[in-house]
């Protein structure tokens, strides 16, 4: 039997969800297109809202919208009715309020990714429950050390998180620098995927999708399509780019310039690192520096293989699935930057980042093994029906369990560190979300990592192995670890973590 494909997998989801719709009269998220889909618009930049004296006081509704996808409109769900949401741009210390409604038929809540603040109460709790027509009054206080860098916003309701964040609710959040680096501007990314039926509404997901992964028929960047952006020779532009995308992982390369990796989730390298290309998986982000030189250059996004079924499906078909096409085996075109006219003024040296920390110096608490696997696989026709309950055909564990709001699976000592081994005894990758306390990633696939290198997403290679180690610094309470493929979380792949 001929392994079964990712394209094949979604190919046979788009048929049994009856999405035929979508190939036809939808949008494409391949090259070809172009005006007929918006490409060619100026980059927008999200609304921004900062802070003051110290606080940031702000109102978001999660709730339907109506906003243009390239040349059409569609019906999606967005925050504030905009798509991406406002970025929330902040310093060290400040606190944050946000007064959060629920405008849609299904409940939601805030979560507040990868910043350092408290998961009790009204904090980064992924606990509460907002119902449907009811608000809840959120406060994040950032400690005064707190890393710059891009963060963001978005739901995180377990069972209804990929269908949320796939609709379009999704924003930035900037914790500025005390000492940024000399730039022309600076420009937020919000990369995101959306599929849409013949009429303009979010299309249904199949059960085949989920358990891959949903990925969106078109790709856009700030809730466009292949937007142009502009700037002379010589400037140097801080790009902050966010993979908001549920399952995507991003391969990005940016011809015809000089791209520095300046950060990788929180914080800043102690020095920019040079780069062709870097990859993000779900809920990564980045902060590049971009030295432009003169020409046209194509921000794009390489496919990136992140596992299959086979082995897990076997006897359930042999060769092509039906509607076998381009799919997402073809690079993605995001944007186009024109660099022309007067050549601008020498920006200077960009200014040393503070030393990491090194957890590998500091005394380890307890040492945890962690597994992420999947398994439980039904027939073809539980394959077409429900993912759940009698009949479903697939579990998503870790340690052998799915998630359990009730239950606590780690318990650990506030003020120590840990280390925790991330196994995936599965056939696809699985990025790894720790709320609240970043990780350092101390060895990767049975190699060092040789300088401190932190996340707060970490993937782990299938049938591989991530170890990292964690300082449970400043906060006690109660929050989650999770798949950030957003499907396997709602499907199980979550745990509970307490700190005392």
């Amino acid at each position: 039997m001929s392994p079964l494909t990712r394209r094949q997998l979604l190919a046979l989801g788009a048929a049994g969800a009856g999405a035929a719709a979508v190939g036809g009269a939808g949008l494409w998220w391949t090259n070809g297109g172009g005006e007929s889909l918006g490409g060619g618009r100026e980059l927008v930049q999200p609304e921004v809202l900062s802070s003051r004296d110290g606080v940031l006081d702000v109102a978001l509704e999660a709730a339907p919208a109506q906003v243009r996808v390239g040349a059409r409109e569609a019906n999606v769900q967005a925050f504030n009715g905009s798509l991406p949401g406002p970025t929330l741009r902040v310093r060290p210390g400040d606190t944050v309020q946000v007064a959060m409604t629920n405008g849609l038929e299904a409940p939601t809540n805030l979560h507040v990714h990868g910043l350092h603040v408290s998961p009790e109460d009204n904090g980064d709790n992924p606990f509460v429950r907002i119902e449907p027509g009811e608000s809840f009054d959120y406060e994040y206080v950032l400690p005064q050390d707190h890393p710059p860098g891009t963060y963001w916003y978005h739901p995180h309701h377990h069972g209804h998180v990929a269908d949320q964040l796939a609709a379009g609710l999704y924003g930035a959040i900037v914790v500025e620098d005390p000492d940024p680096a000399p730039v022309a501007r600076e420009r937020v990314l919000v990369v995101s995927d959306i599929t849409l039926d013949g009429s303009g509404n979010l299309a249904e997901v199949s059960p085949p999708q989920r358990m891959m992964g949903r990925e969106g028929e078109t790709v856009l960047v700030n809730g466009q399509v292949r937007p142009e952006a502009t700037a002379a020779p010589g400037e140097r532009e801080l790009w902050r780019v966010v993979n908001a995308c549920p399952s995507r992982y991003l391969r990005l390369t940016l011809d015809g310039q000089t791209v520095r990796l300046f950060g990788r989730d929180l914080g800043r390298l102690p020095e920019p690192v040079e780069l062709t290309e870097v990859t993000l998986a779900p809920g990564n982000r980045v902060e590049l520096l971009v030295d432009t030189r003169e020409g046209t250059s194509t921000l794009r996004a390489a496919p990136v293989e992140r596992g299959s079924m086979d082995g897990m499906m076997g006897g359930m078909m042999d060769g092509a699935m039906p509607g076998d096409g381009p799919g997402n085996d073809e690079p993605i075109d995001l944007l186009t930057l024109e660099v022309a006219g007067d050549r601008a003024a020498d920006a200077g040296p960009v200014p040393a980042g503070p030393s990491l920390r090194d957890l590998r110096e500091e005394p380890v608490e307890a040492r945890r093994t962690l597994d992420f696997a999947m398994g439980g696989m039904g027939g073809m026709g539980g394959m077409m029906g429900s993912m759940r309950g009698p009949g479903g055909m697939m579990s998503f564990t870790i340690d052998g369990q799915e998630f359990d709001a009730e239950r606590t699976d780690q318990q650990v000592r506030v003020g120590t560190v840990e280390e925790w081994t991330l196994t995936n005894s599965s056939p696809m990758d699985h990025p790894m979300h720790l709320h609240v306390w970043p990780m350092q990633v101390v060895a990767d696939g049975g190699r060092d990592v040789a300088a401190p290198r932190w996340q707060d997403v970490v993937n782990i290679p299938a049938f591989g192995e991530v170890t990292v180690r964690v300082a449970f610094d400043d906060f006690g309470g109660r929050t989650v670890y999770h798949c950030h493929i957003l499907d396997h979380e709602d499907l199980g792949m979550m745990g509970t973590v307490a700190a005392r």
